[in-house]
């Protein structure tokens, strides 16, 4: 019987992420659209966004999961903290955004795919604008797009944004859908682990009972 309830309550958990990790609620609707544009009006003055660019994204939206290529060039000068006063790195409050960017991102099914920083200059770039001297990349996974609205509509993420705009002096961003990687989906990947700690529970019981 506890054999049924170690592998049962390891199902439950994958099925619980599962839940969690994929959309269920389909492609945004029209409404949804226009609601979350009317809300952002008057965000897109002085950034260069285009609200016709997002628009068609939503527009298209097929529900499945994406993943956003970031790149960015940090602040690394002194600027005012705008909490504080205080003369402070540019990078720092980069840094104080990104900690109240994560918890969001996490809490609508998203996640980072993978970060890094840039160790060098172009080495092939074609019919392209010279390099800003980008400070770091990020891919971010995104459930959906309605979640990524969701996030972009979240209080904490909005109290945060100043930061993003102080600790940063150039980015860009476009979404992208995985055609081939080498890395397990999290999907394998927890249910592995959860087979493992399973397994192991399994041994371990028939070692010692």
């Amino acid at each position: 019987m506890t054999i049924w309830i170690i592998w049962g309550t390891a199902l439950l958990t994958y099925v619980g992420f599962r839940l969690w990790y994929d959309n269920w609620s389909g492609p945004l609707k029209p409404a949804e659209i226009d609601a979350f544009l009317k809300q952002m009006a008057g965000r897109f003055e002085g950034t260069g966004n285009s609200p016709q660019v997002l628009r068609a994204f939503l527009e298209a939206d097929d529900g499945r999961e994406f993943v956003m290529l970031n790149l960015v060039k940090a602040q690394m000068e002194q600027v005012e903290d705008p909490k504080t006063g205080h003369m402070v790195q540019g990078f720092d409050l980069l840094k104080r955004y990104s900690k109240r960017f994560m918890p969001v991102l996490f809490r609508n099914g998203g996640h980072p795919a993978m970060v890094g920083r840039k160790v060098g200059g172009y080495i092939d770039a074609w019919n392209t604008e010279a390099d800003p001297d980008w400070t770091i990349f990020g891919l971010m996974r995104y459930r959906s797009r309605r979640d990524m609205i969701k996030l972009v509509m979240d209080p904490a993420f909005m109290e945060g944004h100043p930061d993003k705009l102080l600790g940063t002096l150039a980015t860009f961003s476009f979404p992208t859908q995985r055609v081939l990687s080498l890395y397990l989906s999290p999907r394998i990947t927890v249910a592995l682990m959860l087979a493992l700690i399973a397994a192991l529970g399994h041994v371990a019981l028939l070692t010692f009972v």
